[in-house]
């Protein structure tokens, strides 16, 4: 097919919009006279553009009309990566050449999609990032990479903020805890993360920043005052916007998370990541682990009745990843700190 344009369509989280960039890295480096547009909502759209290989974002909340948007433009394949009815409907009417979209189990896809892809996601062994890779078969693509290969497939250009460098120059070693996952993952218990920052005391190098939105910040001010109460702890809930989120995930010396946008976004960045994951097969580290140079996952493999239960916060097989085990990675990391020093 004679492709110039591709628009990649993911509407969704921020971590499942962070697993689907290594689809432009690729697409970049085998056709790099391809254009890449990315259409994300707004508040995904800071991160993806310090990605050097999407050459422009589109807004989902920008498209009052999304058929003039694709008349208009010279997009000639799209590829929806997340179900969206009504963007689909508007790419067909506008007759865009090449559409490909998953039809497992969705009708408006058979309709609207002309190159429609099949597979399941729920079912699957692979990662979620691999199985992105399944939207390139139509284009006659039939590579999925290794998990050991999309670290690799991740171009950030994220630059420093003068502010954020100064709020953490005082420390010799800026840990991020990011407790909250704003509903999307199983959370590590925040009293667990109240012991890690205690331990942690130990070590006067090491400065904790507890990061989230304000509702989150909220929420740990009524469940966890003792983890903002510590000496060795800031709490920076709020006070950020997205793009300076992730200056600042750069500019510190790691991150802790549960299965979250800010968690992929560290991975992505290449800096030091610990994912914790639950054991259920729909959330554990196989399908949505941490990708990146310096980043691993934990997981307790157990029989957990807790991961049956939906929409729980957090369950045994999360509580049973101790502070311990946290708290052992993290001094590694102040040990290679320091060797590099």
């Amino acid at each position: 097919m004679a492709i110039s344009h591709i628009l990649i369509c993911r509407t969704d989280n921020i971590g499942d919009v962070v697993l689907t960039l290594p689809l432009t890295a690729y697409i970049k480096q085998h056709f790099p006279e391809i254009r890449i547009s990315f259409l994300c909502r707004a508040y995904a759209a800071p991160v993806v553009r310090y990605c050097t290989t999407v050459d422009a974002v589109i807004e989902m909340e920008s498209l009052s009309d999304p058929v003039a948007f694709f008349r208009q433009s010279d997009i000639d394949t799209v590829i929806f990566a997340q179900l969206d009815k009504r963007l689909a409907a508007a790419a067909s009417k506008a007759r865009v050449p090449v559409r490909i979209g998953n039809a497992y189990r969705t009708w408006f896809n058979w309709w609207y999609c002309n190159r429609p892809v099949h597979f399941t996601r729920g079912g699957s062994d692979s990662h979620e990032a691999q199985l992105n890779f399944k939207y390139l078969r139509p284009l006659g693509i039939r590579y999925v990479p290794k998990l050991s290969e999309l670290p690799a497939m991740y171009h950030f250009q994220i630059p420093h903020e003068a502010a954020l460098d100064r709020l953490l120059q005082p420390y010799r070693f800026n840990l991020i805890f990011h407790p909250k996952s704003n509903g999307h993952g199983r959370e590590w218990p925040s009293d667990h993360f109240v012991q890690l920052a205690k331990s942690l005391e130990r070590h006067p190098d090491i400065h904790v920043w507890v990061t989230g939105s304000a509702a989150e910040g909220q929420w740990l001010t009524e469940h966890a005052p003792d983890l903002l109460q510590l000496p060795n702890v800031s709490n920076v809930c709020g006070q950020f916007t997205l793009a300076q989120l992730a200056c600042f995930i750069q500019a510190a010396d790691g991150l802790i998370a549960s299965g979250t946008g800010p968690l992929h976004m560290s991975a992505a960045f290449g800096q030091r990541t610990i994912g914790l994951f639950p054991t259920a097969r729909s959330m554990h580290p196989g399908r949505w682990g941490a990708l990146g140079p310096r980043a691993q996952s934990l997981s307790q493999q157990m029989n957990c009745p807790g991961c049956k239960i939906k929409h729980a916060m957090t369950c045994e097989c999360m509580r049973s990843i101790t502070p311990e085990q946290v708290e052992k990675i993290v001094l590694e990391w102040l040990d290679q700190k320091r060797n590099q020093r």
